[in-house]
């Protein structure tokens, strides 16, 4: 008779496989299609490494793009948006990579850059990574990030004005990649158990502001990761609520009631379609 190997020996990546079966999903289809090629031939302003040396790099190219920008509330809000895209277009590939493959770079700030923006048309992701460092495994992985996020917090806090709320939670939208891509389709209790359990191996505030919780879309219940906190984006002009948004929450729901067909994942979230 085989034995079924305790939950609490298997890797993430294992575990992660684990629950896709459950639903009959398999696992390098589902990560493999949710991992789309960056465009690296892009006009790299300055990197990521560069602005967290001098803050006043991304204030001002947020003020050069925004002329007409009305005040201080909506240049942090332009703020926290690009650090929200940096969160889902850099740490969440990443993530992918770690549970498609069992191990993945880690994020290099010096290897990270911030794209140019045209007027015409505005990229769907401003951050971009121009080569990467060698994998790491998991254990490395998780160290290796948590330091990273926790050493940039203060200069995206104090220097750059983005909320504890809206640090964290846009961290851990990143990190929690792999459980959005199937956030319609796998177990959502299951779903939620193992994306906050994720969430916790990290010495970060991420877990403290994301809770996974099981909600219901068309009639169907799904897994959403609710932010404690806000990214401002609605006070773009382009903006709007985010469907993880939980400090809008009675505002998103009452858009979910109307649009039953509504997507509540955030563009650059893997679990769009």
């Amino acid at each position: 008779m085989a034995v079924t190997e305790p939950s609490a020996v298997l890797s993430w990546p294992q575990r992660y496989a684990r629950l896709l079966a459950s639903a009959g999903l398999d696992h390098d289809t589902e990560l493999e299609g949710a991992l789309q090629t960056q465009d690296t031939n892009r006009t790299a302003l300055f990197s990521l490494g560069q602005a967290l040396e001098q803050p006043q790099l991304l204030i001002q190219q947020v003020r050069d793009e925004y002329p007409g920008a009305p005040g201080e509330r909506v240049v942090t809000a332009r703020l926290s948006v690009l650090h929200q895209d940096l969160a889902l277009n850099i740490i969440a590939p990443l993530t992918l990579r770690l549970f498609l493959h069992g191990e993945a770079p880690l994020p290099d700030p010096d290897r990270i850059f911030l794209a140019s923006s045209s007027p015409d048309k505005e990229p769907s992701s401003r951050w971009f990574l121009a080569g990467t460092a060698a994998p790491v495994g998991v254990p490395e992985y998780i160290s290796g990030l948590e330091e990273r996020v926790n050493h940039w917090y203060p200069i995206f806090r104090h220097a750059l004005g983005v909320s504890p709320g809206a640090y964290w939670s846009s961290v851990g939208l990143g990190l929690g990649a792999p459980f959005s891509v199937v956030w319609n389709r796998a177990e959502p209790a299951t779903t939620c158990q193992l994306a906050q359990a994720w969430l916790k191996q990290f010495e970060c505030d991420a877990n403290r502001f994301i809770d996974w919780i099981p909600a219901e879309f068309s009639e169907q219940t799904c897994a959403i990761p609710q932010r404690k906190g806000c990214c401002l984006k609605y006070l773009l002009p382009d903006g709007g609520y985010c469907g993880t948004c939980g400090v809008y929450r009675k505002e998103r729901m009452a858009l979910a009631r109307r649009h039953p067909t509504w997507n509540p994942a955030p563009e650059g979230w893997p679990g769009r379609e």
